[in-house]
């Protein structure tokens, strides 16, 4: 079975993702996507908040590259790696694409635990005051 809206999805991901356009980063979710996060926040619900903290996450991780991509369906694995402050970073998104095809669910593995650490420490008071805000 072919799944249309999962390619014009991923062709957009990458875009998004090429350009670091954080602002159309909303445009592509659902309004009740979650994510899992790294470790160190609770799972993440709605769309304004998941935008706030992909548009995080794509502003600090630098030299940001997907690697490989592996596809079952509307189910996604986008391996990753990057750097942040100097930290070598390597992850992958597991992402759920639901029929409308709009990001439904992601969760983000991530390792080394030292680079994890160091990107929760700059990102995670970004985090907290918009939290706070809401």
């Amino acid at each position: 079975m072919e799944y249309p809206e999962v390619d014009r999805f991923l062709d957009e991901w990458h875009r998004i993702v090429r350009e670091q356009d954080v602002s159309a980063i909303a445009d592509i979710l659902a309004d009740d996507v979650t994510m899992g996060a790294p470790p160190y926040w609770n799972r993440l619900d709605g769309k304004e908040l998941v935008a706030f903290l992909l548009g995080l996450i794509l502003e600090t991780i630098e030299d940001f590259t997907y690697r490989r991509q592996w596809r079952s369906g509307r189910e996604l694995a986008l391996e990753f790696a990057g750097q942040v402050d100097g930290h070598n970073l390597q992850g992958i998104d597991l992402i759920t694409v639901n029929e409308d095809g709009l990001l439904a669910a992601i969760d983000v593995p991530m390792r080394p635990i030292n680079t994890i650490e160091h990107l929760r420490e700059v990102i995670g008071p970004r985090m907290q005051k918009y939290i706070a805000s809401l």
